[in-house]
C-alpha cells in the first residue's frame, strides 16, 4: 500500500509517503509559508522514493482541527490530487497524529493531545492505546477553555502533548493531577503520524471519497468571543 500524507494543520507544515510500513517525511516549522512548501515536500518525496503518482492508492491529510487556514490547505491539496487520479482520500484528525506519535515514542498508555486555538481556548482530546497500539479515542473531540479540559475519559496515567501545553501547562496540569505522567509541549502534528493513521484507516474501509474530505474545525464561527 501506498499513500501520500499532508498535514498543514499547525505552524508546522510536512509531508510523507508511506510505502508498506516504511515512512518518508518532509517536516518544517514555518508558519504561513505552508503553501509554498507542500506540493514541493510531496514532489521531493516521491522523487526520493522513485514512486510515480500515479502508483498512489491513497491520499491522507490532517483534516483538524488546527489553523482554519492550514487546515483548508490540507484539505485543498489532498482533493486536488484525489480528483485528478480518482483516488480515496483518509482524513485523519491532528489530536489523534499528535497522540498517536507521543504514545508510541513514550510508550503511555493515554495521550492528552491539547492544540492552541488562541482566544484563550484550546482544541483537547483524551485517547487511549489500542491493543494493535493506534490512538483511540475516549469521550469527544472539543474545543473550549483550557479550564474545562475533562481529564476523567482516562483511567490511567498519559502523556500531555501539543502546543496547548506550552500555553497552558500549569492549568492542564492542575487538572490532570496523577492522569498526568509526562508533558511534551513541544509538539506539533506531523505528517508520518498523518500516513500511518490513513494507512489503517483506508486498510479497513474508512476511505471516502475527494468531495467528501472535508476540515473539521470544531469552532464554528471564528470570528466569535469565547465565554468567559
Amino acid at each position: 500500500m501506498i499513500v501520500l500524507a499532508i498535514e498543514t494543520a499547525t505552524e508546522a507544515c510536512s509531508a510523507a509517503l508511506y510505502q508498506d510500513g516504511a515512512i518518508l517525511e518532509r517536516y518544517q516549522v514555518a508558519p504561513r509559508e505552508h503553501n509554498r512548501l507542500i506540493l514541493p515536500m510531496l514532489e521531493s518525496l516521491l522523487a526520493e522514493a522513485g514512486i510515480a503518482l500515479g502508483r498512489v492508492d491513497a491520499v491522507a491529510f490532517g483534516r483538524g482541527p488546527g489553523s482554519f487556514t492550514g487546515v483548508r490547505i490540507a484539505a485543498g491539496v489532498a482533493q486536488g490530487i484525489a480528483f485528478a487520479l480518482d483516488l480515496p482520500v483518509a482524513p485523519v484528525s491532528t489530536l489523534a497524529a499528535l497522540a498517536d506519535e507521543a504514545m508510541a515514542e513514550k510508550g503511555c498508555g493515554y495521550a492528552f493531545p491539547c492544540i492552541d486555538a488562541r482566544m484563550a481556548e484550546v482544541y483537547f482530546a483524551v485517547y487511549r492505546r489500542d491493543a494493535e497500539g493506534y490512538p483511540e479515542l475516549r469521550g469527544q473531540e472539543r474545543v473550549l477553555p483550557p479550564g474545562q479540559a475533562d481529564f476523567s475519559p482516562a483511567d490511567g496515567a498519559g502523556i500531555g502533548t501539543g502546543s496547548g501545553w506550552a500555553t497552558y501547562q500549569a492549568c492542564l496540569s492542575g487538572l490532570a493531577g496523577r492522569r498526568l505522567a509526562l508533558v511534551s509541549s513541544g509538539r506539533f502534528p506531523r505528517a508520518a503520524a498523518v500516513a500511518r493513521l490513513g494507512a489503517r484507516i483506508h486498510a479497513v474501509g474508512g476511505s471516502v471519497p475527494a468531495e467528501q474530505a472535508l476540515p473539521v474545525y470544531l469552532r464554528d464561527d471564528v470570528a466569535r468571543k469565547p465565554k468567559p
